[in-house]
């Protein structure tokens, strides 16, 4: 069995990782030419490693199922990177970052890892602008920087609403750089369905082709996961319809551990359903409220237009409670505060389950370009949804999930318990604690790829320059093809008269009434049950169309909606172990007499890490304690 060592640095915080990349072993200019090494996904983090690899020297393959790289979630990322680099002379710095991520994940993460994120940040803004990220300039020609929830400095850079997309790019052109000199090898329309073990070391994955519909065969001596989060759990979310957390969980079930799942972001401004027919939702970025101003009216079932009630009927909600943040508090907050006022009757629009984002004071005061020119294409893509122009009345937005601050297991050296597995950006739980400042993803995912797995995986690497080439042909490879060929076959015999895209939205229902925003003991054993029956229907009335030998786009989604069932317990095993309400995981029983998530830092400092058993069987817990040596833990404030 797999034993917990996260590898965490003697000495003090701020010379721990300069400390331990001086110590980390060397693979010679030589000797990397001579390994190959596998990149599953092509988001910032998986595109920023394959590309810094390949320009090391390495063999790189790369997979994603999308048709291009460009294609990966990242490019959803709308409002920007954080990085310390004090530009506005706030008196920014790398510990008031690190501070800032460990407070927002409320004191769930480990002190090392946030710490290292937050001191390679700068180095990020210098490496996305030399590659041509048209970041937000000053009329001087300066870069320019805004604020986030949680903080209060101004450290974010952006580009006006679609920050992701340009870092993405940024990557992506360091990619196909590679891809050209023939240091990186791009599978394109790939959906990985194994992990494949020899003498317990992680040595290639069996893939889809989802063109062909054949089964393939990789080998490398290390395979890198940034494969993502699984937020789509909840069936309607801000992340692309067929991002899942299949491939982490093809690496849990090989013996990856699983860390925190429970611990999912709801992101407070979306655009609220719209009707029955959605297969996702819109996100608005956090950087709106810069300027927008979140309300309610103060009557409960208040039907007027929102230009007809005046200031003096409003309830600035967010203000009143959180004075010192206003509307820029932590996502986890700002998200249950919208969920108390809707469930109260203060609710607006149709449903009742809205709350108002309102531009009309910065527009007075700042004219209407100006927001235009901060704001423009989310306030397009905001109008072309809803046909609601928000330079003439407020956004309708309400909370929906997002991202997720669990994943798989990894030290230090951001390796998983499978020897030569590693697991970067939001693949895996290190960085984020049970909430994520917005901002951070983008800034974890480019520091991961750019900045440390390139460091840390020589370590490894170092002592398999012996080793030759691994063959395919190896039983191991063969034995992983007949796992995932039996796994296909089986949901392809099953024809029933149920669409995988029906399922996933039962389950969808099922995890937000019972592990969504808010959570309690009896509503959880109660999804565990409900998982388990509509898993069992699954696989009694499935009905996937076409053949395996061709695209079958039916069989793609039933494949990760099968893997979906199996996330699903993992969360709520998570959030029933986790008897307190921390960051995003709130649990009713466990709040302050103001409504506020309640920890219970004596029993449950630690970090969850789940251990596979075997399906529809209780995982095993592990538990790494987190020690704070930097930081007094103390009850989370933001009034």
């Amino acid at each position: 069995m797999a034993k917990l060592d996260a590898k965490i640095p003697n000495g003090p915080l701020a010379q721990k990782w300069i400390n331990h990349k001086n110590s980390l072993k060397l693979v010679s200019p030589a000797n990397k030419k001579k390994m190959d090494i596998i990149v599953v996904g092509t988001g910032v983090a998986g595109a920023a490693a394959a590309a810094s690899l390949g320009q090391m020297g390495y063999n790189v393959k790369v997979f994603c199922f999308q048709d291009s790289p460009r294609r990966a979630h990242s490019v959803a990322a709308q409002g920007g990177i954080n990085a310390t680099k004090n530009y506005r002379n706030d008196n920014d710095s790398v510990y008031r970052l690190f501070y800032d991520m460990i407070k927002g994940g409320d004191f769930r993460a480990r002190e090392a890892n946030v710490y290292r994120a937050a001191e390679v940040s700068s180095s990020i803004i210098d490496q996305l602008t030399a590659q041509g990220v048209p970041f937000a300039r000053e009329y001087s020609g300066d870069l320019t920087t805004r604020s986030f929830g949680g903080v209060q400095v101004s450290r974010t850079f952006y580009a006006q609403g679609q920050t992701g997309q340009q870092v993405l790019l940024g990557s992506y052109s360091a990619l196909k750089r590679q891809i050209a000199k023939g240091s990186v090898t791009m599978y394109e329309r790939r959906q990985m369905l194994e992990i494949v073990t020899i003498d317990g070391k992680a040595r290639g994955i069996v893939c889809r082709n989802l063109v062909s519909g054949e089964l393939e065969r990789h080998s490398a001596h290390a395979v890198v996961m940034a494969s993502g989060g699984y937020g789509t759990i909840y069936f309607l979310s801000t992340l692309a319809v067929n991002s899942s957390g299949e491939a982490a969980y093809a690496a849990y079930k090989k013996g990856a551990f699983f860390a925190n799942p429970s611990f999912i972001q709801i992101h407070p401004s979306c655009i609220p359903q719209l009707n029955e027919y959605q297969s996702k939702l819109t996100l608005m970025s956090e950087s709106l409220r810069n300027d927008g101003r979140v309300w309610v009216s103060k009557a409960q079932g208040d039907k007027r237009k929102p230009n007809d009630i005046p200031v003096e009927d409003r309830d600035y909600y967010l203000e009143r409670r959180y004075p010192a943040f206003g509307n820029l508090v932590p996502r986890d907050i700002a998200s249950r505060a919208a969920k108390e006022r809707c469930d109260a009757g203060y609710g607006v629009g149709d449903t009742g389950y809205a709350v108002y984002l309102d531009f009309s004071d910065a527009i007075k005061k700042q004219g209407k370009k100006v927001i235009k020119n901060k704001y423009e294409n989310l306030f397009d893509l905001y109008e072309k949804i809803t046909g609601e122009s928000p330079y003439e009345q407020p956004m309708k937005i309400y909370p929906a999930g997002h991202y997720t601050m669990g994943g798989l297991w990894v030290d230090y050296n951001l390796m998983t318990t499978i020897p030569g597995l590693y697991a970067i950006g939001e693949a895996n739980f290190s960085d984020h604690g049970a909430n994520r400042l917005g901002a951070s993803a983008l800034m974890q995912g480019s520091g991961d790829g750019y900045f440390i797995l390139p460091i840390t995986i020589n370590d490894y690497l170092a002592d398999e320059i012996q080793t030759p080439k691994i063959s395919t042909d190896l039983p191991e490879f063969h034995d992983a093809e007949q796992e995932a060929r039996g796994r296909i076959e089986k949901l392809m015999n099953i024809k029933g008269k149920t669409s995988p895209l029906a399922f996933h939205k039962k389950l969808g229902r099922i995890m937000w009434d019972r592990a969504g925003m808010v959570r309690n003991n009896e509503g959880l054993k109660k999804g565990i049950e409900e998982v388990n029956l509509l898993e069992d229907e699954f696989y009694k009335d499935l009905n996937i169309t076409g053949s395996t030998e061709s695209m079958n786009q039916t069989l793609e989604r039933a494949l990760r909606v099968a893997a979906s069932f199996e996330i699903a317990r993992l969360i709520i095993y998570d959030a029933l172990n986790r008897k307190e309400s921390c960051g995003a995981h709130f649990r009713e029983e466990y709040q302050t007499q103001d409504g506020e998530a309640l920890r219970n830092d004596n029993e449950f400092s630690y970090v969850s890490v789940w251990e596979y058993q075997g399906s529809q069987k209780t995982p095993n817990l592990h538990k790494e304690d987190l020690v704070f040596e930097e930081v007094k833990v103390q009850q989370r404030s933001y009034k």
